[in-house]
């Protein structure tokens, strides 16, 4: 028998509102949550927006213990976790623990705990030589990105197949495609999956700044990410989590679960080029988009939204407006895509996971998120990008992809629930 993989709950932590609901509310409503750094001092960056999590970790419902030892990272992670598991209705407890797995992406782990200890060591970047007595006890756990599986598989109480999977900013696509091999194959029933990623941060800031990835837009942040937009001019910094419950199908129909979508295919390609840059054809996100409708059996015609990479930079919006020309032929024109880092910027690992939770949600709500701030159409992005305003549009299957420093290129295909006992 075949084996599928369906989503049965989700839960985020995201820019401009924590929880599924208030995330949903945001994207279809065109909102932005982009705004001046808060979280440290930005004067001396070229870049001083971003989009800020207004997380209190203890009104989430961490413990000061769980506060101490997590990084804010991982404090996503866990946060997201519970509401996925409570949301779903899965009672994690009567699965045999090995039969419980956790597949969680990040693209730069622990930074923040990791800068902030580091800035204490050595005594705010004065001493070459560190004193490790200043550190934090669970230091190390910082310097390992694997940590944020183990607190997801610890809350979770996951003894299984257990994955850190860092891909650059395809890692939340990536973790939930292999999350999704695992109940195919057999290796594991339920899967904790999703991805985090707190990467707002001095260092963080001071890396993109000196490749000029980021807007320079500091005196207009609401409207700083312009995906598709002939003004763009670098994507906006963001943070956030979002993590899935993933069941196999029929299991999951037979004890009453509530199925946002189920996951039809999924597929990566590298481009082997170069670390940052893009071949205009789009030629590996058109293969990754190929294969990934071959596994779902679909055709062109079959994709009724594209969720896209957006982030706002031209080179990225162009690669990728090529790459769905490229896979879906004149079907490409007639598809509605859109971006939702215009609103919530972008989280590097964590985007993956975000807009995968954004295209089931568009799935269930048969609403098309927009693209926020496109006023000013690029000629060469010539596509449906669903501008500023969300769209009602029936919608059967969609599209979701990530384009990564690397030459990271993963495309994945979700689709409305077969059975009507796995609708609403």
């Amino acid at each position: 028998m075949t084996r599928r993989a369906v989503i049965t709950g989700i839960g985020v932590v995201a820019p401009g509102g924590n929880g599924r609901d208030a995330y949903w509310d945001l994207l279809s409503a065109g909102r932005t949550a982009t705004r001046a750094i808060s979280l440290f001092d930005a004067t001396a960056f070229r870049s001083r927006v971003a989009a800020e999590c207004d997380f209190d970790p203890v009104a989430a419902g961490l413990t000061p213990r769980e506060v101490r030892r997590m990084d804010r990272a991982a404090q996503f992670a866990v946060v997201a976790a519970r509401e996925a598991v409570a949301e779903s209705g899965v009672d994690l407890g009567s699965y045999d623990p090995g039969r419980i797995g956790v597949s969680v992406g990040s693209a730069v782990g622990c930074t923040m705990g990791l800068e902030e200890e580091y800035t204490v060591l050595s005594d705010g970047g004065r001493n070459w030589l560190v004193d490790h007595t200043y550190g934090v006890p669970h230091l190390y756990g910082y310097m390992v990105p694997s940590t944020l599986a183990v607190e997801v598989a610890r809350e979770s109480g996951a003894e299984g197949p257990v994955a850190l999977v860092s891909t650059g900013c395809t890692s939340g696509l990536d973790a939930i495609g292999h999350g999704v091999q695992l109940i195919e194959e057999g290796s594991a029933d339920v899967v904790v999956a999703g991805a985090t990623d707190a990467p707002l941060s001095p260092i963080t800031s001071a890396c993109f700044d000196a490749i000029k990835a980021t807007t320079p837009n500091t005196s207009d942040p609401e409207h700083a990410s312009r995906p598709f937009d002939g003004r763009r001019d670098g994507f906006v910094l963001g943070e956030g989590s979002a993590v899935l419950v993933i069941e196999e199908a029929t299991a999951a129909r037979r004890r009453g679960a509530s199925v946002y979508a189920e996951i039809l295919g999924f597929a990566s390609r590298s481009n082997a080029h170069h670390m940052t840059g893009l071949k205009p054809d789009g030629r590996e996100m058109a293969e990754a988009i190929r294969v990934a409708m071959d596994r779902a059996r679909l055709g062109p015609d079959g994709v009724d939204y594209i969720n896209a990479h957006g982030s706002g930079t031209k080179q990225n919006d162009r690669h990728e407006t090529a790459a769905f020309k490229r896979s879906l032929g004149q079907r490409a024109y007639d598809v509605p895509v859109s971006s939702i880092k215009s609103m919530i910027g972008h989280s590097l690992g964590a985007i993956g996971s975000l807009e995968i939770a954004a295209c089931a949600l568009a799935l269930r709500h048969q609403v098309v998120p927009p693209t926020a701030n496109l006023t000013v159409p690029d000629p060469e992005c010539d596509l449906d990008y669903v501008p500023r305003t969300a769209r009602e549009h029936p919608m059967e299957r969609v599209l979701s992809v990530g384009s990564g420093f690397g030459g990271f290129q993963s495309a994945m295909v979700l689709g409305r629930p077969r059975s009507a006992r796995e609708t609403v």
